[in-house]
């Protein structure tokens, strides 16, 4: 059963967000909002977020900027930035293309202020709320698909198809949003309902019955049990090769918006004429008299 979404006509579909000091640019989608569900409109990235985007932020390739400042007054270059990984992250699965992986809860926080302070866009992770609402996809159903796990092959790289690894991204069929491993690949961490960070979606070793849209998976100790650091990372899972991110951006009221952006229309100040209107002009001061 599809809900009636709300119509954003004033919203672009999509947008691509560009990488700092990258040849690469993160797509974001269009997740219109819906009253009815009290839920309002935001984007969303089209796929978890990838290496290519991931390794700017991980090893500074972005070089440093003591000019931009978040909304905290800091200079861009106090955002912390994860320790640099002791063993390859991608686990050997794949780099160009696929889901970074390993991923703490606070790497992921911290790469949304990180593209926020380079951007001028709010970026922050998905809520519990929003993330279970995009990824149905429009539907009233327990997967994006549907009601039961038949079709799960044609969507979501699961243990029954994944052979024991993560896959490049957009290579199953996306959801009704047009969004991608919605459901397997990489869990993907979200702001849970109390707060906490939580993990949705399930990854390439869950099975596909338990991957439904409110399937949650709370941190677990054993995610880190082979890191030999005391205390062990919180940048790093070391037993967290299914653990990646995807992240939102406020479509209106929230986020900063650069000027030339795509979505500068919608944060029109008030009493600023719209896109292509005149500039309204005052009326004419009448005239002094000599007395």
């Amino acid at each position: 059963m599809q809900a009636q979404a709300v119509k954003s006509p004033s919203l672009p579909k999509s947008f691509k967000q560009t990488i700092p000091s990258a040849a690469y640019e993160l797509e974001m989608t269009l997740v219109p909002g819906d009253d009815s569900k009290k839920m309002h409109a935001f984007y969303m990235s089209t796929t978890e977020v990838t290496w290519e985007a991931f390794d700017v932020f991980v090893f500074g390739l972005d070089g440093t900027d003591t000019d931009a400042k978040p909304a905290t007054g800091k200079p861009a270059d106090a955002v912390s930035r994860p320790s640099k990984p002791y063993i390859p992250p991608d686990r050997g699965f794949g780099h160009e293309g696929f889901a970074a992986i390993c991923v703490s809860a606070k790497s992921a926080e911290e790469f949304c202020k990180w593209l926020s302070v380079k951007s001028g866009r709010g970026y922050r992770l998905a809520t519990e709320d929003e993330w279970e609402y995009a990824a149905r996809g429009g539907a009233e159903t327990r997967y994006p698909w549907g009601d039961d796990a038949v079709r799960s092959r044609e969507f979501a790289w699961t243990d029954a198809n994944s052979e024991g690894t993560t896959h490049a991204a957009r290579t199953k069929q996306p959801n009704g949003y047009g969004l991608y491993d919605m459901i397997g690949n990489a869990r993907e961490w979200v702001e849970g309902r109390d707060g906490q960070p939580v993990l949705k979606g399930g990854g390439y070793r869950d099975g596909a019955e338990s991957c439904t849209v409110s399937a949650r998976w709370p941190f677990e100790k054993t995610w880190q049990a082979t890191d030999p650091q005391i205390p062990k990372s919180k940048w790093w899972l070391s037993d967290g090769s299914f653990i990646g991110l995807r992240i939102v951006c406020e479509a209106v009221g929230t986020a900063v918006v650069p000027a030339g952006d795509p979505l500068a229309p919608m944060k029109q100040a008030p009493g600023q004429p719209k896109p292509g209107e005149e500039t309204p002009t005052a009326p004419a001061k009448p005239k002094e008299t000599g007395k």
